[in-house]
């Protein structure tokens, strides 16, 4: 009777202890739930930012387009334009307050700033939700903060001109008043403008001003990516 008694009294302290144990396994697996909760929040912001950037990127980089065959059209210096330069920033930031919203985060803190050299996009942003109620005192306020950079890079350069070949020497006529025959348009038209050849990833790609239709696909002219 006297080892049956130390037998529940052994079972009387270890009870405690597996209370206490079994309390601290579920803090601790509820400690983990809450680090989750608050990585995810925090990967939904990055997320928010990355598709922010590209969104500003990417409309800027459709702008460049646009410029660059309206600039080849008037005949006008194509460098700024090949370097992904010398244009405004127009709409580019509103696409990206809009994108962020989509994935649930609004643009704040410095905003959508444009960059130069090379041109670029950095938004930062905030989730519009908090982690949410944890284990973890504080958690309820605590909002995911991300920022993200998105950059602009050019694919192509002018192509040298071929050289001109010779002059041919004329062979005269006979008519050296210049009254005679031969009279018509030899200067061409004017008012057209010449196509633009560019090297672009190793291949050439020709803007014609006359067939706006055929302007190369954007992307084949510049490259949209995320900086690290």
């Amino acid at each position: 009777m006297k080892a049956r008694g130390y037998r529940n009294s052994d079972a009387g302290q270890a009870f405690p202890i597996y209370l206490t144990a079994v309390a601290a396994l579920l803090f601790l697996a509820l400690a983990f739930f809450a680090v989750g909760q608050a990585g995810a929040t925090r990967n939904g912001g990055q997320t928010a930012a990355d598709a922010a950037a590209l969104a500003a990127a990417q409309d800027y980089r459709d702008q460049l387009g646009t410029a660059l065959l309206e600039a080849v059209a008037d005949g006008s210096a194509l460098d700024d334009l090949l370097n992904g330069r010398g244009i405004g920033v127009g709409d580019a930031c509103e696409q990206a307050e809009g994108f962020a919203q989509q994935n649930g985060a609004d643009v704040t803190g410095d905003g959508c700033v444009p960059g130069y050299l090379p041109t670029s996009f950095t938004v930062t942003v905030k989730t519009q939700k908090p982690v949410g109620k944890t284990v973890i005192p504080g958690t309820e306020n605590q909002y995911g903060e991300a920022k993200a950079k998105a950059v602009i890079g050019p694919r192509c350069t002018l192509q040298p001109p071929d050289e001109p070949s010779p002059t041919p020497t004329p062979t005269p006529t006979g008519d050296e008043d210049g009254d005679g025959g031969g009279g018509g348009n030899d200067g061409g038209d004017e008012g057209e403008k010449p196509s633009v050849a560019l090297l672009c990833d190793g291949r050439t790609v020709t803007i014609d001003p006359a067939h706006p239709e055929l302007l190369p696909d954007v992307k084949d002219l510049f490259s949209v990516h995320l900086a690290d």
